[in-house]
């Protein structure tokens, strides 16, 4: 892969040059403010990140996260340019391309969780379910819906995925201007495709982390072929994503952890104890040296006399760690330079490095102690009746939208509510298209709408439609 074609500043829908007008903007620096004044990402500020419906301003949203995904990718962005031209040297990569990459990043971190519907990750696990139990049972003139999409089709709602809901809803849902979504530039688009696969393709088995999950529904499957080509990606991972991926998981792992102990769902205590138990077999030095960080840090909080000297300690500690993380990335995507630009790479930028450690640790700790914890089972079960209720009733309706077949009143009424964005939209591409896609593409207008719902709005449209006043 090339530099100079990776960083390409080309969108889908071309766009008049706008210098003349006195706009100086870089392609990408434009990128970041169509994003900033989207209503979708203003909708992720009342979107779960753990804590669903926290009535905490401290708790992280789904758009506080994203705002430090972004910070994150910059500065590895900083951070791994440096090193391409001060150590790697290589020649294919201009001083200028620095800024680029940052931007890039930057934006990459506001839209990666753009797509995901309410409630978090379980959101995503109720709608995966809902279609796994219930695609089958669903007819259309009297035949399983199951058996009449294709087997892509299928894949896509058997393994949703919220990372694709992202590339859908920037390239397609955002209705501003036309059928092109935010129209923002490929080499952001390449970016955010964290699995350059399709539904039917996706092999967890293969060692490779590009497999996991699909990067793109059948429905965006020209958009992600034309992404792939300009920028010479190839059914390899953007090298910038790597990076991406690493700003994400700095940022949820450290944060889980302060939510966690400002929610009172573990202690500094139960931290370092926790923290001790995960020391690796070997290689540990640099781990014991960052939790002895943490314990200087709550031993100069009790000198201060700070009043929460704990919750002091861990909060300082986090920002410590998020620092080591980064420069842990940085060792990795640049230990792993060659391998990366020639599409061989298939692990995460922490494997091999001191950070991995600390990153695996976090990530069990947080999933105990926040994630498997009372409050959360709890609505996580709530969460899924509302998702499958939601399902049932739009589904449902959607199922004949669009057909001469005829509707009952309470199935015209559920379309009514969906966007009028969203239904333009899917008329726009099932134009021409024969019974099997608009099928598919109606029940793609359910998750869409659904998808782009709040976590309050989600609560209280079933609510309504319950009759729960």
């Amino acid at each position: 892969m090339k530099w100079d074609q990776l960083l390409c500043p080309e969108r889908p829908r071309s766009v008049r040059a706008s210098a003349a007008f006195g706009d100086l903007r870089t392609e990408f620096e434009k990128d970041y403010h169509r994003i900033i004044n989207s209503a979708s990402f203003r909708r992720l500020q009342d979107k779960t990140q753990v804590f669903p419906l926290d009535k905490s301003d401290f708790i992280r949203t789904r758009l506080t996260h994203s705002l430090e995904v972004s910070s994150f990718g910059k500065s590895l962005g900083q951070n791994v340019s440096e090193k391409i031209l001060g150590t790697i040297r290589d020649e294919t990569f201009l001083p200028e391309y620095k800024s680029h990459i940052c931007d890039i990043l930057q934006c990459a971190g506001l839209i990666h969780d753009i797509g995901n519907p309410p409630f978090g990750h379980f959101g995503e696990n109720s709608i995966r379910d809902w279609f796994k139990k219930n695609l089958s049972r669903l007819e259309f003139e009297g035949k399983p819906v199951s058996q009449i999409l294709s087997a892509q089709m299928r894949e896509d709602f058997y393994n949703f995925e919220g990372n694709t809901q992202a590339l859908r809803l920037v390239t397609k849902l955002h209705f501003l201007v036309d059928e092109h979504g935010m129209n923002l530039t490929k080499a952001l688009l390449g970016t955010i495709v964290k699995y350059p696969v399709a539904s039917v393709d996706i092999n967890k088995k293969s060692g490779n982390i590009k497999d996991k999950k699909m990067g793109y529904y059948y429905a965006e499957k020209e958009i992600f072929q034309d992404i792939q080509k300009t920028l010479g990606t190839n059914g390899c991972r953007h090298p910038l994503t790597f990076l991406l991926e690493a700003a994400d998981d700095i940022a949820y792992k450290t944060a889980d952890i302060e939510d966690a102990c400002k929610k009172g769902c573990i202690s500094y205590g139960q931290l370092v104890r926790e923290l001790e138990k995960h020391r690796p077999d070997s290689g540990g030095e640099e781990y014991d040296n960052l939790v002895e960080n943490l314990r200087k840090r709550y031993e100069r909080a009790l000198r201060r006399g700070i009043a929460s000297p704990e919750l002091n300690a861990v909060q300082n500690w986090i920002i410590f760690v998020q620092a080591r993380m980064i420069a842990s990335a940085t060792d990795g995507f640049s230990d792993n330079y060659a391998a990366i630009m020639e599409g061989s790479y298939g692990r995460d930028l922490f494997a091999g490095t001191y950070g991995e450690a600390m990153m695996r640790a976090l990530g069990q700790i947080a999933f105990e102690y926040a994630f498997n914890t009372e409050p959360i089972l709890k609505l996580e079960i709530a969460a899924e009746r509302i998702f499958h209720f939601l399902l049932d009733k739009f589904a449902d309706a959607a199922l004949y939208y669009d057909t001469d077949h005829p509707k009952t009143e309470v199935q015209s009424k559920l379309m009514a509510l969906i966007s009028d964005n969203y239904k333009e939209i899917y008329h726009t591409y099932a134009r021409g298209k024969g019974t099997e896609e608009k099928l598919y593409l109606r029940l793609l207008l359910v998750t869409d709408f659904i998808c782009g719902m709040t976590d309050s709005y989600a609560k209280t449209l079933y609510q309504e439609l319950n009759g729960i006043i």
